[in-house]
């Protein structure tokens, strides 16, 4: 029986500082590096995981789509389960099933086992990167160690990109792309392993409830529109009666997912978060920039690769100016977002992706990185990067705190929407130009034939990068429409989402 001395005592344990408050931080930093860091991997060893697994043009995209979609319509979910099951302990079960599913990847001898494990690594990673953002939320409660602690987190995410740009090709010349799978194995057990030592465990107080339902539907309704969309281009068509069926179902099964967000006590997504006009703005943005930045990605890889006969390290690279751009914006551009304001930072820099997207359309035989690719990276990474910058700003001024939680991970989960169907949306319309620019012409020989092949594939570049430069178009005009310019500077102090790019 607890005596009052003892009860106390307990309760004083528990109030007090983490005294390895520093090492969770270390633990939970390299936790959701691994996150990032899979995503830029994966983008330099997509060419040869084509070429060696037979993997079809309409397919391809499910490698990041079906890490994406899992991600992003579980993630909401997994801080629910992560506050109430015990961050430490969801945190160490995410580690553990996302090495099961990365070793899984690196095994897999047919397309669909691997798009599988890409989903499952979503799925798990959709526990392990809440758990970790909220157990620094927890164990740094002075304002002055938890802006640091989140200084340290952001620098880890901001690196991922780069590293994994870096490593994804290095593993993929010189090891082959299964290795870029294996890789996450060693580091998500000796994560694991330093989480059970250094973390202390933490719940939130509350009825567990968990909205099931609302999660199926909004999962269920991503699935069938992106498939519907791989279906167009695999399939007959838009008019195809399976692309018909599936587009159906999404609209019918999203439809439903908002109905029942309306009138269930404990919803996965309250639909007050989404309903205050400034937020929705950016929450709309961050899906259309996220969509588009993905896209531009998944061409820019095969142009390089493909077009340019870039080596995957040599494409690893070619890439680090984006990282850099990113990580440079994000970091030195905090004076501009009181200087001149969220909303005015924000336009100004999607609109200045927009142009480095559009710039892409030039692309042609003569083209080259210096030319195009460069230009590019450094106009469309600092404008995101503004983007990014300010966002959370708008996002999370003026937000309930019981809604703090779910508003950071509803903007987390908006990008990786946007990561789930700018590339499904974009790869379907690029096989659709090639096919229609390659089926009148018949070239004789075998050179000739091949010179064709590259003018069609820079032929569907040029139609995807236009589409993706519409897409942050239409972000420009979300971001002026809905939000609102503050009459005075937000005092919120945003909480960190995990960073994607």
């Amino acid at each position: 029986m607890s005596t009052p001395a003892r009860t106390a005592g307990k309760a004083q344990d528990a109030a007090a500082p983490d005294p390895r408050r520093w090492m969770a931080l270390i633990v939970a930093s390299v936790a959701t590096l691994m996150v990032v860091l899979d995503v830029s991997i994966v983008n330099i060893a997509l060419p040869q995981a084509q070429s060696d697994l037979a993997m079809g043009d309409a397919n391809r995209q499910w490698m990041i789509t079906a890490y994406a979609l899992a991600f992003g319509g579980l993630l909401l979910l997994g801080g629910r389960i992560a506050d109430f099951a015990g961050r430490k302990r969801v945190l160490v079960i995410g580690l553990l099933g996302f090495a099961a599913a990365s070793m899984l990847s690196g095994l897999t001898p047919d397309p669909g086992t691997l798009f599988t494990a890409r989903a499952l690594q979503g799925a798990f990673a959709a526990l392990l990167a809440p758990a970790a953002l909220s157990l620094i939320t927890v164990a740094f409660t002075d304002p002055k160690e938890r802006a640091k602690a989140f200084g340290v987190f952001g620098a880890f995410q901001g690196g991922g990109g780069a590293v994994g740009l870096l490593l994804g090709g290095v593993l993929t010349e010189y090891a082959g792309w299964r290795w870029c799978m294996y890789i996450n194995v060693p580091i998500a057990l000796a994560v694991a392993l330093a989480a059970r030592r250094f973390v202390r465990e933490s719940r939130a107080a509350g009825d567990r409830h968990y909205d099931l339902p609302g999660t199926l539907l909004v999962t269920g309704g991503l699935v069938a529109l992106v498939y519907g969309f791989t279906q167009a281009a695999d399939g007959g068509g838009w008019t195809a009666p399976a692309t018909v069926i599936l587009l159906a179902a999404a609209v019918l099964l999203l439809t439903a997912f908002v109905l029942v967000e309306r009138r269930t006590a404990h919803p996965l997504l309250p639909l007050r978060v989404v309903m205050e006009r400034s937020r929705a703005g950016v929450f709309l943005a961050n899906l259309l920039i996220g969509a588009g930045m993905f896209g531009m990605n998944l061409f820019m890889t095969y142009f390089l690769q493909v077009n340019l006969y870039y080596t995957p390290l040599q494409a690893g690279i070619a890439f680090l100016p984006f990282s850099a751009g990113i990580i440079a914006t994000t970091t030195l551009g905090a004076p501009l977002v009181t200087r001149f304001g969220a909303k005015l930072l924000m336009v100004a820099g999607t609109a200045l992706a927009t142009a480095g997207l559009l710039w892409l359309t030039r692309l042609d035989s003569a083209s080259g990185y210096a030319g195009e690719v460069l230009p590019t990276q450094i106009l469309v990474s600092a404008g995101v990067g503004l983007f990014f910058l300010a966002g959370p700003n708008v996002a999370l001024s003026g937000v309930d705190p019981r809604d703090a939680g779910v508003v950071s991970a509803a903007l987390t989960t908006s990008q990786q929407i946007g990561a789930a169907l700018g590339p499904a949306l974009l790869n379907t319309l690029y096989l659709a130009a090639v096919t229609g620019y390659l089926t009148p012409r018949t070239p004789a020989g075998d050179e000739a034939s091949r010179a064709l092949q590259l003018q069609g594939f820079l032929h569907g570049y040029r139609i995807a990068f236009i589409v993706a430069g519409a897409l942050l178009a239409a972000a420009v005009l979300a971001l002026t429409v809905l939000v609102k310019t503050p009459k005075a500077p937000a005092d919120t102090q945003p909480t960190a989402p995990v960073p994607t790019h």
